[in-house]
């Protein structure tokens, strides 16, 4: 079935999603995480795409949830639903990366959408926020968590409960962005990240995607040694002795997956 919300482009080995919600600034509703769960689904099960990259317009990555969607529905509703719960459940377990290209708003869940993936690459212009307090709520696709984890716990109090948006300059010092780069030269910039991902091992770079989550979710001494028994795993594959033998032989390496 033909896409309403989603707008898939696909660059060789890098699948390209935008969101297309133009006249919502692409707030987060059902249908568009429904979609964009059935994409990645595709997406995962395509031995062809290594790398997503996702973005949104000029104007905003996505300015929030659907307040509309959400607004009469009760405690039961939105318990009995699990609302978000399914979308970001699919998304944290993707194997492959996915990079933000973020550009204008990222507010409330378009900045939890963002956290979401693997780094964010922000445009000058993009600014970032977690305004729910204004709404008499709270984040609920892991805003109060990630946040936290990403630019400590000063700031992360500071935007949720001031609901004040941080720019993409401060975004970058305080770890939240990977790197700034000039608007017209986002979509530029994200896909030469992901086309570098793509030409990597798939394997090396689906452990390392894991072992760098797991680094939130465990001690050190447990991460170093998930890492040591990964790093060892690599030398039964093939992708291993290519990638030395094209570094011993100084050409390029040719990565096959195997």
């Amino acid at each position: 079935m033909p896409l309403k919300t989603l707008i898939v482009e696909r660059h060789d080995a890098v699948t390209l999603i935008r969101l297309n919600r133009p006249e919502a600034l692409n707030a987060l509703n059902n249908e568009l995480l429904g979609e964009l769960s059935g994409v990645l689904d595709a997406a995962e099960a395509d031995e062809g795409v290594r790398c997503l990259v996702l973005t949104g317009s000029q104007r905003a990555f996505a300015a929030g949830a659907d307040i509309k969607e959400m607004s009469d529905k009760s405690y039961a509703q939105m318990f009995m639903t699990d609302f978000f719960g399914p979308a970001a459940r699919r998304i944290e377990q993707f194997r492959k990366p996915i990079i933000a290209a973020v550009a204008g708003y990222a507010l409330g869940g378009g900045c939890e959408l963002a956290m979401l993936c693997d780094f964010i690459i922000a445009a000058e212009t993009a600014k970032f926020g977690q305004p729910e307090i204004n709404l008499g709520v709270m984040p609920g696709i892991g805003g109060t968590q990630r946040l936290t984890r990403f630019v400590g716990k000063s700031k992360a109090m500071d935007m949720i409960l001031t609901a004040r948006m941080m720019d993409a300059a401060e975004a970058e010092r305080a770890g939240l962005v990977s790197r700034m780069v000039a608007a017209d030269k986002l979509i530029d910039e994200a896909l030469a990240a992901a086309a570098k991902i793509a030409g990597q091992s798939p394997l090396a770079v689906m452990m390392n995607k894991e072992l760098v989550n797991a680094a939130y979710e465990t001690t050190l001494s447990t991460g170093v040694a998930m890492e040591r028994r990964l790093f060892h795993s690599l030398f039964a594959f093939d992708d291993q002795k290519e990638g030395m033998a094209a570094f011993v032989d100084k050409r390029p390496a040719k990565f096959t997956g195997t």
